[in-house]
């Protein structure tokens, strides 16, 4: 895939999978629908994705910060953040390091 490409739709993630697993599209789908709810109700003790990554929330402390439209230093409070780390695999499949 060239840095032009688009990037799949849904429906052909769906038609790939279904074929590379021989599946149902119907099937696939329930599949992903049930990972991703798992993952959204796991995800402050970590989802892993094998292969793929960790999905994890992260507290973020209060900081300071400005207003780009005034330049006035503002009070940015502390949140819940979810990050996604990317495993080692995927990053060593997608851009292997230069040796």
């Amino acid at each position: 895939m060239t840095d032009s490409a688009k990037p799949m739709t849904k429906g052909q993630i769906l038609a790939a999978i279904a074929e590379k697993a021989g599946l149902t599209k119907k099937q696939v789908d329930d599949v992903l629908s049930a990972q991703a709810e798992l993952a959204y109700q796991q995800a402050v003790a970590g989802f892993t994705i094998p292969g793929i990554g960790k999905l994890a929330v992260v507290q973020r402390s209060a900081r300071s910060g400005r207003n780009p439209a005034t330049g006035e230093t503002i009070q940015i409070p502390a949140k819940k953040s979810v990050k996604f780390r990317v495993a080692k695999a995927a990053k060593d499949a997608i851009a292997p390091a230069a040796d």
